[in-house]
């Protein structure tokens, strides 16, 4: 059988696939050693595109955004393992399991082409972040756990063409977002922000879980008005994006700034309040969200940055999220000023 992958850097190469499908290495999985090709995992049939029929693909109502990349994603349970939800929505995966997250951009014909896959595995002694970059021709992706930069161009939402250097995390940097408590956890699969492309991969995904504590309802999208008032999208947009550094537990518990699911005290939101530490980063105003001032809002102006002392998030980030920041311009305008 032959079949088309998409490359890394915009190229197309044709392949050979004999035999059966690889079947996912559990083992490899758990091990203490890290593979250095992601072909070692069996979680891809021969190139990005080409995913092995046992993982769960899924979406996020509101996703982390990482510089306008599409990002495709999935779940991996052992066999005959299935997930729980926590009282807060949580998915609490059993040791064996793995969260693969591949980021990419579409060329001019329309195709995507993978950059690097991102997996969580969890071994015995908790959470592992690996990132893996593709090579050129797409057939296999290399262990980078210094990370790496690789040329992209892509098209913003309102067509505009832009060019950056596209940052892979290392693996400490992985660490840095995913941490709990000093523990690598995952951020990304809530209940309340998952999505599916279609009944069958709900269906699918569902049948993995006991649903038993999952909670109700779905949360606003960020960019549905349809889905929920402005400050309920506003907020979505913040605990995704914000919300793994700045809660409790995080590595911006410091800061006093709470952005995640339990948090809606308005000073731990930043209205009205003081940033913990001036300099550079506070760009001279006085609050980090001053109610009914965007334009004097460090929260805003550290979100228009991209210079990497000032700029939030600090990580996955090359250029401004422009419609991100729109909404939470909207947001602090609709804020009676005091």
């Amino acid at each position: 059988m032959r079949l088309l992958i998409a490359a890394a850097a915009g190229l197309a190469l044709t392949v050979s696939v004999k035999g059966k499908p690889p079947q996912i290495d559990d083992a490899a999985i758990t091990s203490t050693d890290n593979p250095p090709l992601l072909s070692s995992f069996g979680f891809f049939n021969g190139g990005a595109d080409r995913p092995a029929s046992a993982l769960l693909p899924y979406n996020l109502r509101t996703p982390l955004f990482t510089d306008y990349a599409e990002k495709q994603r999935f779940l991996y349970l052992p066999k005959g393992k299935k997930f729980t939800i926590d009282p807060d929505g949580r998915l609490i995966f059993p040791v064996g399991s793995a969260l693969i997250k591949s980021f990419g951009y579409h060329d001019a014909s329309g195709k995507l082409n993978i950059i690097e896959t991102r997996l969580l595995l969890h071994k015995a002694d908790g959470w592992v972040a690996l990132p893996y970059v593709w090579k050129t021709d797409g057939s296999d992706a290399e262990l980078k756990v210094g990370g790496a930069r690789k040329p992209a161009i892509f098209k913003k939402p309102d067509f505009t063409q832009m060019s950056i250097s596209y940052a892979v995390p290392n693996k400490n940097q992985c660490k840095q977002c995913h941490s709990t408590k000093d523990s690598v956890m995952p951020v990304g699969p809530v209940w309340q922000n998952l999505s599916f492309a279609d009944t069958k991969s709900r269906l699918a995904f569902e049948k993995r879980g006991n649903l038993a504590g999952a909670v109700p309802s779905f949360e606003a999208k960020w960019d549905d008005p349809k889905s929920g008032a402005l400050e309920a999208r506003a907020l979505a947009y913040l605990r995704v994006n914000c919300g793994h550094c700045h809660k409790p537990t995080g590595s911006a518990s410091n800061s006093g700034l709470f952005y995640d699911d339990h948090e809606r005290n308005s000073a731990a939101l930043g209205i009205g309040k003081r940033p913990v530490a001036a300099g550079r980063g506070s760009g001279n105003f006085e609050f980090v969200i001053e109610p009914g001032h965007p334009e004097r809002s460090i929260l805003i102006y550290r979100m228009k940055s991209i210079d990497p002392g000032i700029a939030m998030p600090e990580l996955g980030r090359a250029t401004e999220h422009y419609e991100g920041v729109e909404l939470l311009e909207a947001w602090i305008k609709s804020l009676p000023a005091s």
